[in-house]
């Protein structure tokens, strides 16, 4: 058994221990409308705004939207909060982003429904063994994926999220410079294919997307095989071979409104089908599956942490004492370096001032 094949055993014993989508109460309409009055009126009185992941479930999304806050990926969360003159961020996703969000605005006040709602990749990448990790190859860059805690950020050099990652390992390999890659490997793997760079990886992956089996999306594809097939790159490597468009959410998204196609298999968390109905509402998708010898569901693509988050936690947000997220200032630069040379690295790209290889 590998190192990391024993973090994960470890991490999905942690995980049955929290909530997961299947267990979740099914809501009246009469409470949900009861509760997002409560949530409405309370955004109001706070001057405060819900940034929510993909991820999340349809309900959490469609509140945040309804009430001028974001439903993104973790880049545009990030931007967002930074640049919304909301007094309070409430981040419906998992702890990282929540300290991201404090980091780039450390003024705010930051809250979330739940702070045990977390990631395995944070969970896989303990900041004191990272820095060890990175102190015995100081000649490389060291870039880390922003599925990672404060005190991993403040060690690296970059910060990157999924729809960056190639293009930040094109420009840093173009400079001769060699990388160490954190947390993901399957992400890693294929960066590391596409560019080219030398990439030393930490041995991490996401509870999520390593579950998602070559065998059962070819299998599937059979049976619908006009569908295309759209994959996130922390997915396992021969899962990423059978993919037509490999990508972020929010790239994942944007390939199933362009791509002609009226079937779509997807290889990423169930929370995203809320904003791939939304951009394509006359296609279908089905999500790819995650079954394998002794499984107990045919597809079980879905983070229990972002499950943590729900109209219920919203609603108590602001009647928690447990649930604000505080960095130590100190640490808080230190993190705040890396994160803000990934914003002004994606504005630039975005603007034409890089370009694009």
């Amino acid at each position: 058994m590998t190192i990391a094949e024993a973090k994960l055993i470890k991490i999905r014993e942690q995980v049955q221990e929290h909530l997961s989508l299947s267990a979740r109460s099914t809501m009246t309409p009469h409470r949900r409308m009861e509760l997002e009055r409560l949530i409405r009126t309370q955004l109001i009185r706070e001057n405060a705004v819900i940034v929510a992941h993909y991820y999340t479930a349809p309900e959490v999304q469609a509140l945040a939207e309804a009430t001028g806050g974001c439903v993104s990926d973790s880049l545009e969360m990030a931007r967002f909060g930074r640049d919304h003159p909301a007094d309070t961020l409430i981040v419906a996703g998992v702890k990282f982003m929540g300290e991201t969000a404090k980091i780039l605005t450390p003024d705010k006040r930051v809250l979330m429904p739940d702070l045990e709602a977390t990631c395995s990749l944070d969970l896989g990448c303990p900041a004191d063994e990272f820095a060890a990790f990175c102190d015995a190859h100081p000649d490389r860059e060291v870039v880390v994926y922003a599925n990672t805690s404060a005190a991993v950020k403040a060690r690296a050099d970059w910060v990157v999220t999924s729809s960056i990652a190639l293009d930040v390992a094109e420009h840093l390999a173009a400079q001769d410079r060699k990388i160490i890659w954190a947390p993901d490997r399957h992400l890693g793997d294929y960066v590391r294919r596409s560019t080219g760079a030398d990439i030393l990886m930490w041995d991490g992956a996401c509870i999520v997307h390593e579950e998602f089996k070559a065998r059962g999306v070819a299998d599937l594809k059979q049976v619908h095989p006009e569908a295309a097939v759209l994959v996130h790159p922390e997915s396992p490597a021969s899962v990423i071979a059978l993919a037509d468009r490999v990508g972020s959410t929010t790239q994942i998204i944007n390939a199933a409104r362009e791509m002609p196609n009226d079937t779509f298999i997807v290889a990423t968390d169930q929370g995203i089908f809320f904003k791939l109905q939304q951009a394509a509402p006359n296609k279908q998708f089905l999500i790819a599956p995650t079954a394998g010898e002794g499984a107990t569901c045919r597809s079980c693509a879905n983070c229990p942490w972002m499950a943590m988050n729900d109209l219920e936690g919203l609603a108590r947000v602001f009647d928690e004492r447990d649930n604000e997220i505080r960095i130590d200032p100190g640490l808080g630069q230190a993190a705040m370096r890396p994160l803000e040379r990934m914003l002004v690295f994606a504005q630039e790209l975005n603007t034409g001032v890089l370009g694009r290889a």
